[in-house]
């Protein structure tokens, strides 16, 4: 049986690795960072079939310590400070896990155990204002926020550790990918969620920053397989991994407000304060590398994907407010 050991396990991604590696038949050890409002929901189903360790990047010795005990044949590096807007507000912290976390968990391998697979979750945004379109593993980097610089420094400390200390270790640079696990201040569960507390008379109006803004969207439960297929490989590389299709965010409120029944132009509104400072306009990957070597399609398209976050957020407000009625259009 193989061990694993995935960091972020409270996310939309970790969730879904930990049950994909579960059905592989994985033992599945997870860290987590102690803070005031835990959040286990989206793992509580699981939550007694895999092993939680309570853990911090920013702590080197912890890292040593867990990977001694745990002794995983692969890890899945997935913490991070992950909301881009919150990282302008909170540049150091975010330089701090997202950025050197990933250092002190390749120097924590090569003490322990260099025969340990390393997987880090970079980013499409350390395309930032992009070069080209689309995008490639080749693609020249500027990031345009500082989580996008953190991911950046996460990513080529990667490289280096494989390249100097000839370790197992691999980016897969994901596009944004969402699900009906997505946390609620991300823009597409926002949306998602607004419409249907609209729908059912719960709110009012959708404030929205850039509708132009356009992006990759693919499916998270579909992105952790090609996680887990570049850790299977006879050699370690990076690759992209998106859909190759990209859409706005107009088109995004569009679908789900659709999909509950309403006209989403009377109840969104643009408000000046949800604009980054330094805008990413515009991102589009070519996977056809992660297709070629990993065989790694995706599998829900952008329309399913929003009915399935809207279909989860209806099912989620029902729960929570068994008595609310759907307003009409």
């Amino acid at each position: 049986m193989k061990r694993a050991l995935i960091t972020g396990i409270t996310g939309q991604d970790g969730a879904y690795l930990a049950e994909l590696l579960l059905d592989k038949g994985y033992e599945v050890h997870a860290m987590f960072r102690r803070s005031s409002m835990e959040r286990f929901e989206y793992i509580e189903h699981i939550r007694d079939k895999i092993t939680l360790h309570e853990g911090n990047l920013i702590d080197q010795l912890c890292l040593v310590r867990l990977l001694e005990k745990v002794k995983p044949a692969e890890i899945y590096n997935l913490a991070a400070q992950s909301f881009v807007p919150l990282s302008f507000d909170q540049p150091l912290q975010t330089s701090e896990i997202t950025g050197l976390g990933v250092t002190r968990m390749l120097e924590a391998i090569r003490q322990v155990d260099l025969g340990i697979r390393f997987y880090q979750a970079s980013s499409s945004e350390m395309f930032g204002k992009v070069q080209e379109e689309p995008q490639t593993e080749t693609t020249p980097l500027w990031p345009r926020s500082p989580y996008g610089v953190a991911k950046v420094y996460g990513h080529w400390m990667t490289i280096n550790y494989r390249e100097s200390f000839d370790m197992f270790a691999c980016s897969g640079i994901l596009f944004n990918h969402e699900s009906p696990r997505r946390g609620l201040s991300f823009v597409t569960r926002k949306i998602t969620n607004s419409a249907v507390r609209i729908a059912y008379g719960l709110q009012d109006k959708l404030f929205l920053g850039n509708l132009d803004a356009e992006r990759d969207w693919g499916f998270a439960g579909d992105y952790v397989e090609a996680m887990w297929m570049m850790l299977q490989q006879e050699e370690p590389d990076d690759y992209v991994i998106s859909t190759g299709e990209k859409h706005t965010v107009r088109e995004f409120a569009q679908l789900a407000f659709d999909r509950v029944g309403l006209n989403w132009e009377k109840y969104v509104e643009v408000d000046p304060q949800f604009f980054r400072p330094a805008e990413v306009n515009t991102l589009l990957g070519d996977c056809s590398k992660a297709k070629r070597v990993l065989g790694w399609e995706p599998k829900v398209s952008f329309q399913q994907l929003v009915e399935k976050m809207v279909d989860g957020d209806l099912a989620l407000i029902q729960k929570e407010h068994p008595n609310a009625q759907r307003v009409s259009s």
